[in-house]
């Protein structure tokens, strides 16, 4: 079956040859991940290297992989990926898919982004703090150094019109999902009961009552390890599916289940998006989701056990009718829906953003609201982040990095944690340095006696 995306690429290709921005709406199963980059790289402006950001590890290997597959070749020729730790690349290579970390370290390495002709940003609606801050940079760039460069915002919800006026009015071309009709039960859940017991019970019932092969959603890795317990002795391949897995099982969760052989994924949220899971036609969902919250109060991030969105829950369901007609099983009750919140907030308004600050006067930027953005980054969070930044030494009084700013930033940690892994090695050092001159004036004090 062809995918409904391409239905709609000439309008898309039509757009990027008469400017330099455009907005693609295309739902779950529409192909938008996997079709666009590689037509771009027929047209005339397309020179270069193409970039597509993708949210998550898990997803950037992914789509890099299917890409590769679909053009007959292996990963880093053409299309290759580049993630923490694991890079697939080749001189040869034309696209890659990049976290969106990554691409934040790469354009202010170089904000040219030299031999770049185009930077598309997957799944945008998802609105993390590291899209939000890449597509804010890239438009920068494009504005003073690159009004060639291409930028794609693609979204799998109907917010377009938001980030069309964010690029300049780009246009937004819309496309149709693809999915099969899928039933919806809610099970309600007994809030006396560990979520594992439920969530075991259901997925056992479900899979007695269909074919195919499941995907649960948990909200976290202790979860999924808890009702993979529960499950044993079933006639099922059992996997889990979470951002610390090796890429080999994560792999091994995503394929097609042997033939005469049925699947049980365990996830967390990771595979609400970018993903096709082969074979899998019931959904079983907690309804929870583990997220990151800056509390103030403590001036910590923490993870939180929460309601998911009526978003995620919808993206969630639509994962059973990717491949067929398929089957989700809810643990609430159907008048809960309305009280789920609709959306999941964007990050930058709940996110600790000293790293932001930090960054942004590494771009040369010491207000971080002088960019553009869909959001823009709370006033009292910029005061709060700048006020932590100065006592920690990292920026001076017109929020310049210093040196020691520069060093904690090079760091994959918060400015906090970075802060006092560079000073303890300097005291370390220093220590160090201490004793070996305590040593040399005891060694002299015995020679000259």
């Amino acid at each position: 079956m062809a995918l409904p995306v391409l239905g709609v690429l000439p309008q898309l290709l039509a757009a990027l040859r008469e400017q330099s921005n455009a907005v693609l709406v295309a739902p779950p199963g529409a192909g938008k991940t996997t079709a666009v980059a590689p037509v771009l790289l027929n047209e005339l402006w397309c020179t270069g290297e193409i970039l597509l950001l993708s949210p998550r590890r898990l997803a950037a290997r992914a789509a890099a992989e299917r890409m590769a597959e679909l053009a007959n070749e292996k990963v880093g020729e053409t299309i290759g990926y580049a993630t923490r730790l694991d890079t697939r690349r080749s001189t040869r290579t034309r696209i890659l898919v990049l976290t969106e970390g990554i691409f934040r370290n790469r354009i202010q390495a170089d904000p040219e982004l030299a031999g770049i002709s185009a930077v598309l940003f997957d799944e945008v609606h998802e609105r993390s703090l590291d899209s939000d801050f890449g597509l804010a940079l890239a438009l920068d760039a494009q504005a003073a150094l690159r009004p060639d460069l291409r930028l794609l915002a693609m979204s799998a919800t109907l917010d377009g019109e938001r980030f069309s006026a964010l690029m300049g009015g780009a246009p937004v071309i819309e496309s149709e999902g693809r999915s099969f009709p899928i039933e919806i039960r809610h099970l309600g859940r007994s809030a006396e009961k560990r979520i594992e017991d439920e969530m075991a019970a259901a997925i056992r019932r479900a899979l007695g009552e269909n074919e195919g092969s499941l995907l649960a959603f948990l909200p976290g890795v202790a979860e999924i390890e808890r009702t993979a317990e529960r499950l044993e002795g079933l006639p099922a391949d059992l996997h889990r599916l979470h951002g610390s897995l090796e890429p080999a099982a994560q792999r091994a969760a995503i394929a097609a289940p042997p033939a005469g052989r049925r699947k049980i994924v365990l996830a967390t949220a990771i595979a609400e998006t970018s993903l096709t899971l082969d074979g899998v036609r019931i959904v079983v969902d907690s309804g929870l989701a583990r997220r990151p919250r800056y509390d103030r109060g403590a001036g910590m991030t923490r993870l939180v056990t929460e309601r998911a969105s009526q978003a995620a829950v919808t993206q969630r369901a639509g994962r059973a009718g990717r491949q067929g007609p398929g089957h989700v099983y809810r643990l609430w009750e159907a008048a809960a829906n309305a009280g789920l919140p609709r959306f999941d907030p964007p990050e930058i308004l709940e996110a600790d953003l000293s790293a932001l600050l930090l960054d942004c006067g590494l771009w040369g930027v010491a207000d971080p609201r002088s960019l553009r953005w869909l959001d823009p980054p709370p006033a009292a969070a910029v005061e709060e982040a700048r006020r932590r930044l100065l006592a920690l030494g990292a920026i001076d009084a017109q929020g310049r990095p210093t040196s020691h700013g520069q060093a904690i930033a090079r760091l994959p940690l918060s400015p906090r944690l970075a802060h006092m892994l560079v000073e303890g090695v300097s005291l370390v050092a220093s220590m160090g340095s201490s004793t070996k001159i305590w040593r040399s004036v005891r060694s002299s004090g015995r020679r000259s006696a």
